[in-house]
Formats: structure tokens, C-alpha cells, sequence
């Protein structure tokens, strides 16, 4: 029994104290308990997944988990071999065997018509050769004045859908913006051909072959020039020719297009 009101608050306070501390005592062993249990289940878990996962890792060592990637990885191989042959393909469609740099010569009459050809090397059958309706005097003048850009064009035909940009036969010329008629491809004849031989191994230069044109029936002495250009194929419709200047400086005096339109 409390004496007054404040012994009775104290007692109060200290049974209150020594039964949160039971309480405290009781649920640390409560949980002694669960943690034990728990653990228990985790140890019977971890076993029961060893079990499970053995098989897993046994499947695994053997190989058959690994087959769906190497048949995905053979897939793609396949899928980039059949676009390389495709592109492949494609390039030989419109390839005429001529590289990036080839051989340019310009010769004819002086009172004649112009013959253009283009060589991958001297010795070899040019892979483009026309005859352009243009005078060659004209042509001499046009590139002394300055740069001469020559664009000769032809028309696309659906009937022809597999013929080669140097193969078409006829072409309309312009020459600096002007039309000037139209160019006929022509074949490396005889005569042709003792042109080129003439100039030989000339990488670059212009002039007149002696003992040509000497006859009073003649178009006049052969003119020649020739020069190393730089061809550029933009589609199987497109390609110029750029001609490379001997010092690397400058841009090119003489440009020919050709464009299928």
C-alpha cells in the first residue's frame, strides 16, 4: 500500500519497468526463436535449390544451353554473306573495268571531228570511245579560253535496263552549256589504234603526230592531247571524268559527264 499519491506513481513506475523488461526478455527469446526458424528455412531453402540448380549447371556444361546462339550467330553470318553477293552483284552490273584513275586522250583532224578515250592503261583496248560531232579546232579554241566542261547525255530505255553507262551507242554534247550535237560511240579500229600506238607511253601532254594529214584531200595534221583523270561513278545512270593537273594544284581544265537521264 502507498503511503501517498506519489509513492504510488513510483511503485507504478517501477512494476511497469521490470514488466516492459519481461516483455523485452520474452520477445528477444521470441525472436531467438523466428531467427532460428528462418534460418532453418533458408538452410533447407539453399539445399532445396542446390538440388534444383544442378541440373541446370549439368545442362549447361554439356552444351545445349549454348545451341540457340550459335544458330542465331549462323543466321546473321548467312544474312551478311547473301548482301555482300548482292552488292557484288550490283557493282559488276554496272563495272567497266575501269579503276579510279584512268588514261584520257583526246585526238582527231584539225579540220575533222574529235575522238575522245578513255584507257584504264596504254596497252590496253580503250573501254570508252566516241566521236563527237565538235570540230577539233573548236575544242582547241574552248580550252584555251579557260576550263571546258563537256556533258554528254542519252536517253534511259526500259528495254535496255541491263546495258552498261559506257556501252550506249549515241549521246547528245554539250559543251559549256552550248549544244554542240551529238557523239557517236565508235569501235577501236585500225586506225584507231595507230593513233594511240603513236603516242605511246605519254602520261600527259599535247602536240602534232608527224606524217599525218599531209595529203591535199586531208582534214588537216592529227592533233592530240592526253592526260591522267580521276573517274568518279556516282550510279549505274552517272560517272565523270575529271582530268588531274601534274602539280596537284588547281582545278581540272577539262570535265566530262556522262548522265543517262
Amino acid at each position: 500500500m502507498a503511503r501517498n499519491p506519489h509513492d504510488s506513481f513510483s511503485f507504478s513506475r517501477r512494476y511497469f519497468h521490470w514488466k516492459k523488461k519481461d516483455v523485452v526478455e520474452d520477445e528477444d527469446d521470441d525472436m531467438e526463436e523466428i531467427l532460428a526458424f528462418d534460418s532453418s528455412k533458408s538452410e533447407e531453402k539453399v539445399k532445396s535449390e542446390d538440388v534444383i540448380s544442378f541440373p541446370l549447371q549439368h545442362s549447361l556444361s554439356t552444351g545445349s544451353g549454348r545451341a540457340p546462339p550459335r544458330k542465331k550467330l549462323s543466321v546473321v553470318a548467312v544474312s551478311k554473306l547473301r548482301s555482300a553477293l548482292a552488292l557484288g552483284r550490283a557493282r559488276n552490273h554496272f563495272s567497266s573495268g575501269l579503276g579510279t584513275k584512268v588514261v584520257g586522250t583526246l585526238f582527231g583532224h584539225r579540220r575533222g571531228h574529235v575522238h575522245f578515250a578513255f584507257q584504264e592503261d596504254f596497252k590496253l583496248n580503250p573501254a570508252f570511245l566516241v566521236e563527237l560531232a565538235t570540230p577539233t579546232s573548236v575544242l582547241v579554241k574552248e580550252m584555251a579560253s579557260g576550263l571546258v566542261r563537256m556533258a554528254l547525255e542519252c536517253d534511259k530505255k526500259i528495254e535496255k535496263k541491263g546495258f552498261k553507262l559506257l556501252e550506249e551507242p549515241i549521246w547528245r554534247t554539250y559543251c559549256n552549256g552550248k549544244k554542240c550535237g551529238y557523239a557517236m560511240r565508235r569501235d577501236c579500229g585500225p586506225e584507231e589504234w595507230s593513233v594511240l600506238n603513236s603516242i605511246g607511253p605519254i602520261s600527259m601532254g599535247a602536240g602534232v603526230l608527224p606524217g599525218a594529214g599531209n595529203g591535199p584531200e586531208s582534214d588537216g595534221e592529227m592533233m592530240y592531247m592526253r592526260a591522267k583523270f580521276e573517274r568518279v561513278v556516282g550510279s549505274k545512270d552517272s560517272e565523270a571524268f575529271y582530268m588531274m593537273n601534274p602539280d596537284g594544284h588547281g582545278g581540272p581544265e577539262l570535265s566530262i559527264y556522262l548522265l543517262r537521264v
